[in-house]
């Protein structure tokens, strides 16, 4: 039982793109960012290119570029382009029909599952790539004003 960090691999590595505004990055280079390995970084943009959110530019000096423009680019897209779906799973079989809880248990969860998928799922469609893109610059300029003030304190 462990959740995956495909999804946050997935607008790592989509930002960082979106932020060489046209220029290809490599695997190797993408892997340092995210500081993991360039394999599971080339197995993470196939699912990407599979789903239309980035193409491969071939020869030296290629790599992976955007496919499409930030903003046309919805978290939910990315999640569905490298999770599995499912934000929650039930019981992988059945529970025992003999106890109280285990005959009832999936019933009373599919619900509140669905509830929470389909927020989730609205959460992220709602932001776009170049939402969070902005959010990290954003981020990063303040980031860089605390340490200024602190260095002239």
């Amino acid at each position: 039982m462990n959740t995956s960090s495909r999804f946050a691999f997935a607008v790592h590595v989509l930002a960082l793109l979106s932020l060489q505004g046209g220029v290809p990055l490599s695997s190797e280079m993408i892997a340092g960012s995210v500081n993991t390995n360039a394999v599971l970084i080339r197995r993470l943009l196939t699912m990407l290119a599979d789903a239309g959110l980035t193409t491969s530019q071939m020869g030296a000096g290629g790599g992976a570029l955007l496919a499409r423009r930030p903003e046309q680019i919805t978290l939910l897209d990315v999640y569905r382009a490298v999770e599995d779906a499912r934000l929650f799973a039930l019981h992988r079989e059945e529970p025992n029909p003999a106890c109280m809880v285990g005959r009832n248990i999936q019933s009373v969860l599919r619900g509140v599952i669905d509830e929470a998928q389909q927020a989730m799922e609205a959460a992220l469609a709602a932001r776009t790539l170049a939402d969070a893109t902005a959010d990290v610059v954003r981020s990063e300029k303040q980031r860089e004003r605390k340490r200024r003030a602190r260095e002239h304190a």
